[in-house]
C-alpha cells in the first residue's frame, strides 16, 4: 500500500468543494487520482464510500492512501492541489516554508562539471582547488599519460574523498579508442592551400611533404574524393589518388601539422574495433583501481557495450559504462547503444568531423532527449571553453554553448584541454559553474513534466519519485533520500526537482557514482537499525554543514529497490520541519 506522510507541521485539510483563491496558478502534471483516504494514525479511521473526499485530521501524522479513481482537493497551509481523473492539476501556493514555492532559493548548481586531469592540474593542490571550484568528476584521458601518472591522480582523488562526508569526486576513465593519428614530426610542417601532401602506412616517415599514419588499414578505408580532417577540421585535405601504402592528397585548408594529430574521414568511421588491445589494458587498470565510470570511445554498436559489461561482471567490478557518441556509424544504432549503456557522452569533436557540422546541435539535443527518456545520465563535451586554454576569459559563443547544454537538461558538461593543459584551469571551472548556475535558475519555472507516467515510471518507485518531486517543487523543500543502491536518487534526478536531492548512502561506491547525476548531492553516512535516529543524524549533519536551517521543511523519501527500514511493499513520502 503506497502512502504519503505529512507531519503535523503541514496540517492537512480536505474538502469536497471550495472556491480557489486568487493566488497565481501554476500547472503541474496530472497525478494519479484518489478514491479512499485513510487515517492510519491514532484515532478514528475515515473511509470514503460514496466517491467523495473525506476530512482527515490528526495531531500526530496523516497518511493518504492512493487506491482507485475519483477527484479530491487538499490544502496544506497555503498550498492547494486539485487532483482530477480527467484534467491537469492546478497548483496555487502562497509563502509556504522559507520562500515562495516557485522561487529558486536553492543556490546549489545541479549540472555537474567533468574536468580532465593533465599536466596543468595533476598536483594535489590543483585537484583540491578544482574540487572546491566546482569539479564533480575527474576524467582520466588514456590517450595521454601513463598508468603511473593516472594512478597518482586516482590516489589524490580518493584522498580528497576520504576527508569529507558531504563532498565527493567521481573518477572517469576515458579510453583512447581506435584513433587514427599522424606520426611524429621533428618540427611542425606548414601545409599551404593547393599543396600536394602524402600520408603513408610506412612507419617513421617524416618529410616536408609526407608523414606516417599509425593505422595499417588507412589506405583501404579512404577513397578518392574523400575529405581528410586533421584535429576535427583544423585542417582539411582532399584525397586525389592512392597506392598500396600511400594516400596522395591536396591541401584544402592549411595550417601547421604537428606530431600525432588526429585524422578523420568525413562521413566515415575507421574499420577498427571500438576497444583496442591498449584499451583492454587500461580497462583492467580501471578495475584494479576501482574507478567509477568508463567512457568508451567510438562505440559503433551495442555489442561493444555488452562485451565490456560481461568482462566487468566476470571480474566482479561495479563500474558503469558511459558510451561516447562520436562516430558516424553509431547514429543508426543509437537506440540500442544507449539502451545497453549506463549513460552517454555527446563527444562533439569527432562527431562533427565525421558528420556535417550543422547536424551536431540537432544530434546533441536528440541524444539528451533519448537519455532522459531512458533515465540515464548524459554528458556534453568538447570545445566548451576552448579559448580559455590560452585566454583568461571565454568567448560569448562559448558561454552560450554551456547555457544551451544546461537548458537542454544535460546531467554534466565537460572540460578537456581547458583543465588538462590550459593556462587557466580554475578560471575555466568557475566560468562553467556560474554560467550553469545562472541558467538553471532561469529555466526552472519552465520545466515541463510528463503528462503521464511512461513505461519506465510505471513501477512504484518511479511513481513515488514523480510525486516526491511534485511535492518538493510545490512546497519549495529540498529532498532527502536514503539509499543503498542509488536507484531512488537516480529516479528523483530524472524528474529534475527544483531543490537539491540530498542522497544519504552507507556505500562509498554509491556515493562516488551519484556525483555525476543532476541535482544529487551524495553524502556518506552509516545507517542504524532505528529509522528515526538515522533521520535525526542526517538532519543534524545537513544543519551543521549549512545545507539546512532550523524551521525549514524537507521532503523525506523512503522508497526504491531495496527497503531499508520500511516493509518491502510500502513506500513513504514525508514532509518534516527541521528542529535542532
Amino acid at each position: 500500500m503506497a502512502s504519503i506522510h505529512l507531519s503535523s507541521a503541514a496540517t492537512a485539510l480536505f474538502q469536497s468543494d471550495f472556491s480557489l483563491s486568487k493566488s497565481p496558478t501554476k500547472r503541474i502534471p496530472r497525478l494519479p487520482t484518489i478514491a479512499r483516504i485513510t487515517n492510519h494514525t491514532e484515532g478514528t479511521q475515515f473511509n470514503s464510500s460514496n466517491g467523495s473526499p473525506t476530512v482527515v485530521t490528526s495531531s500526530l501524522q496523516t497518511i493518504f492512501t492512493f487506491q482507485s479513481t475519483t477527484s479530491v482537493r487538499y490544502s496544506i497551509e497555503s498550498l492547494i492541489v486539485q487532483v482530477n481523473a480527467t484534467s491537469p492539476v492546478e497548483v496555487q501556493s502562497g509563502n509556504y516554508g522559507a520562500g515562495h514555492a516557485w522561487d529558486n532559493s536553492d543556490a546549489r548548481r545541479k549540472t555537474k562539471i567533468v574536468c580532465t586531469i593533465g599536466p596543468s592540474t595533476s598536483s594535489r593542490d590543483m585537484i583540491w582547488n578544482l574540487a572546491e571550484a566546482g569539479m564533480n568528476v575527474a576524467r582520466l584521458n588514456m590517450s595521454h599519460g601513463d598508468h603511473a601518472s593516472h594512478l597518482q591522480t586516482i590516489d589524490l582523488v580518493k584522498e580528497y574523498n576520504a576527508q569529507f562526508q558531504d563532498k565527493v569526486i567521481s573518477i572517469m576513465l576515458d579510453t583512447k579508442g581506435p584513433e587514427v593519428r599522424s606520426g611524429d614530426v621533428p618540427q611542425p610542417i606548414l601545409l599551404k592551400e593547393g599543396q600536394e601532401f602524402y600520408f603513408t602506412t610506412r612507419r617513421g616517415v617524416s618529410t616536408e611533404d609526407t608523414v606516417s599514419v599509425n593505422y595499417d588499414g588507412f589506405v583501404n578505408d579512404v577513397e578518392v574524393g574523400d575529405v581528410l580532417l586533421v584535429d576535427g577540421g583544423m585542417m582539411s585535405l582532399a584525397v586525389k589518388s592512392k597506392t598500396k601504402d600511400i594516400v596522395k592528397c591536396e591541401v584544402v585548408d592549411g595550417g601547421e601539422l604537428k606530431s600525432r594529430r588526429h585524422l578523420n574521414v568525413r562521413g566515415k568511421s575507421a574499420t577498427l574495433p571500438s576497444i583496442t588491445d591498449k584499451d583492454w589494458e587500461d580497462i583492467k587498470f580501471g578495475v584494479d583501481n576501482q574507478v567509477d565510470f568508463y567512457a568508451v570511445s567510438f562505440v559503433k554498436d551495442a555489442r561493444v557495450v555488452h562485451e565490456l559489461k560481461d568482462y566487468l561482471k566476470s571480474h566482479n567490478a561495479d563500474i558503469h559504462v558511459i558510451v561516447k557518441i562520436e562516430s558516424a556509424d553509431s547514429i543508426p544504432n543509437l537506440h540500442s547503444i544507449l539502451s545497453a549503456s549506463d549513460g552517454a557522452m555527446v563527444a562533439r569533436g569527432d562527431l562533427g568531423a565525421e558528420l556535417p557540422i550543422e547536424e551536431v546541435p540537432l544530434l546533441q539535443e536528440d541524444i539528451i532527449r533519448r537519455c532522459h527518456s531512458m533515465q540515464k545520465p548524459v554528458i556534453v563535451a568538447t570545445n566548451m571553453l576552448e579559448s580559455m586554454i590560452n585566454h583568461p576569459t571565454p568567448t560569448r559563443a562559448e558561454v552560450s554553448d554551456i547555457a544551451i547544454a544546461v537548458r537542454q537538461g544535460a546531467d554534466a558538461i565537460m572540460l578537456s584541454g581547458e583543465t588538462a593543459h590550459g593556462k587557466f584551469p580554475l578560471k575555466a571551472v568557475k566560468v562553467m559553474h556560474v554560467v550553469a548556475l545562472r541558467n538553471e535558475s532561469s529555466v526552472q519555472s519552465g520545466v515541463a513534466y510528463p503528462s503521464q507516467l511512461s513505461s519506465h515510471e510505471s513501477h512504484m518507485g518511479g511513481m513515488f519519485a514523480f510525486h516526491a518531486t511534485t511535492m518538493s517543487n510545490t512546497l519549495n523543500t529540498p529532498i532527502i533520500v536514503f539509499t543503498r543502491t542509488g536507484s531512488m536518487a537516480i529516479l528523483l534526478s530524472h524528474y529534475r526537482p527544483y531543490s537539491t536531492i540530498f542522497a544519504f548512502t552507507n556505500e562509498a561506491r554509491i556515493k562516488q557514482r551519484l556525483a555525476l547525476y543532476h541535482g544529487v548531492m551524495p553524502i556518506y553516512m552509516q545507517f542504524s537499525n532505528d529509522a528515526e535516529e538515522t533521520f535525526s543524524r542526517a538532519l543534524k549533519l545537513l544543519m551543521s554543514k549549512g545545507h539546512l536551517h532550523e524551521g525549514q521543511h524537507v521532503t523525506l523519501v523512503q522508497s526504491g529497490a531495496q527497503p531499508i527500514w520500511r516493509e518491502e511493499s510500502t513506500h513513504h513520502i514525508q514532509v518534516r520541519k527541521v528542529h535542532r
